[in-house]
């Protein structure tokens, strides 16, 4: 199936499926065989580890000669030089997340890259067009990791900020197939971009106990963590984030002080596990390469049923 729409134009690529920019996740190991798929690799900055973020832009470019972006999460990346450092990759797209639009869309844009800002409310993404962003990363809350603490569904943001704005959006939260990317673009969308469903993927850095608690989750094996003062966040529903869903502990502090344990030890208790709904939905570890086919095609699928079912041509 070709895809021909603004969000293919613009990221360069065949398919428009983006991977989500998780911490210490969204790196070279992923990142390039979502691009040498024909989808857009993200290389993340959330973990603030710049020096390693260099070293995997770089390895990126011996694993892909495919197009990839960068993600600048404001709120978790301080250095004022994150601007330049993502300037000097060469990368041609950025997204930008967790902060004000207005902080480094023109920048970013007299540098030529295209810009998109991820935005949780329709206030969020009137604010970042007025800022000139190129398009939208339309986020609902069943995606894990940081959300907004008035928590709105994909199902109800995306339309409503498809019928306010004219600009390309990429649709995030809940979206894991063919059938639901279908779904995204009913709704006004470009484009797609999967998290939950890259992170269980079989080129996912993160340690097998991960990958295997998200293909057993069921569709409420998730939590909402809204800590007063700080991001919310969705995790994987463990004892330990149980226990800071009932106020027990700071979700924040205890998100980065179990990284390493969890992510790559395989201890699930060790930290806060980011995790969205769609774990519920998926129900194997894959390739990438197999994912992303399998979602084109039940997206082709999808659209040609839809199509026949309404009589149209």
């Amino acid at each position: 199936m070709v895809f021909d729409n603004r969000v293919t134009e613009m990221l360069g690529v065949d398919i428009p499926i983006v991977q989500a920019p998780m911490g210490y996740i969204a790196r070279s190991q992923l990142a390039s065989s979502v691009s040498n798929a024909g989808a857009l690799g993200i290389i993340e900055t959330s973990s603030g580890r710049l020096e390693e973020v260099r070293d995997e832009i770089a390895k990126m470019r011996e694993l892909t000669d495919k197009p990839f972006g960068v993600n600048i999460a404001q709120a978790f990346v301080r250095d004022p030089g994150i601007v330049d450092f993502v300037i000097e990759q060469g990368v041609r797209f950025v997204t930008t997340s967790a902060g004000n639009p207005q902080q480094y869309t023109k920048v970013l844009k007299d540098a030529g890259l295209t810009v998109f800002h991820v935005v949780p409310t329709l206030r969020a993404a009137l604010k970042a067009v007025d800022a000139g962003v190129d398009g939208l990363v339309v986020e609902g809350s069943e995606g894990g990791g940081f959300k907004n603490h008035q928590d709105v569904s994909t199902m109800v943001l995306l339309p409503l900020i498809r019928s306010r704005t004219e600009v390309p959006i990429i649709a995030a939260g809940g979206i894991c197939d063919g059938s639901t990317m279908a779904a995204a673009f009913a709704l006004g969308a470009e484009g797609v971009q999967m998290g939950t469903r890259m992170v269980s993927a079989l080129e996912s850095p993160v340690h097998e106990n991960w990958k295997n608690a998200i293909v057993e989750s069921a569709e409420t094996g998730t939590v909402l963590l809204k800590p007063e003062g700080q991001p919310a966040l969705r995790a994987l529903r463990t004892d330990r984030t149980t226990r800071l869903e009932k106020g027990e502990g700071n979700p924040m502090q205890e998100l980065g002080a179990g990284v390493r344990d969890l992510y790559f030890g395989g201890d699930l208790e060790a930290g806060v596990a980011l995790t969205g709904q769609v774990a519920g939905r998926i129900d194997a570890v894959k390739p990438v390469a197999q994912i992303i086919e399998e979602t084109v095609e039940q997206f082709r699928q999808t659209v040609s049923c839809l199509a026949a079912s309404s009589g149209a041509g």
